[in-house]
């Protein structure tokens, strides 16, 4: 006869280290493909070139051409932002702790090694080119996102004591 455990439903779910990594490590990968020729100034460049034409149909290449500059520069801050957190989650795991400086610093630390060993990977990428200033971009992301969540966890610590 089988015996069937009942949980408790305010018990914590446990998950495995898997759980919390395997989404940072996706992120790599996808950063890592971000940083192909499919993903090239060109190729990115003229399927957003054909969308905004679209909506502004008086829109010249060498007006949009800005445009396109901002959003792959966004687009540096916003994904190293996200891995930023990514990795604050991973290295925090199940605590039940909301913020330790020694999670920040390794998140920011592996943000800082990726965003360099990504752009030195571009060098290698025919289409592409690795700068400094878009691992500086990618960084401030990173930095930016961290900073947001301490000051989240702060202010949520601030309501819940007073």
């Amino acid at each position: 006869m089988s015996r069937i455990k009942t949980e408790n439903p305010k018990s914590k779910v446990q998950h495995s280290k898997l759980f919390y990594w395997l989404p940072p490590l996706v992120w790599m990968a996808a950063i890592f493909y971000f940083s192909t020729d499919s993903f090239s100034g060109e190729n990115t460049g003229s399927l957003l070139y054909d969308i905004f034409h679209y909506v502004f149909p008086s829109l010249t290449y060498e007006q949009f051409r800005p445009i396109h500059f901002v959003i792959r520069k966004a687009a540096h801050f916003t994904e190293y932002g996200l891995l930023a957190l990514l990795l604050f989650r991973a290295f925090r795991g199940a605590n039940a702790i909301r913020w330790r400086w020694r999670w920040a610093v390794c998140s920011w630390l592996g943000v800082v090694v990726y965003a360099l060993t990504d752009e030195y990977h571009q060098t290698f990428v025919s289409s592409r080119t690795g700068t400094i200033t878009d691992s500086v971009i990618d960084i401030l992301g990173g930095t930016t996102a961290l900073a947001a969540l301490w000051l989240m966890r702060r202010e949520k610590n601030e309501k819940n004591d007073g």
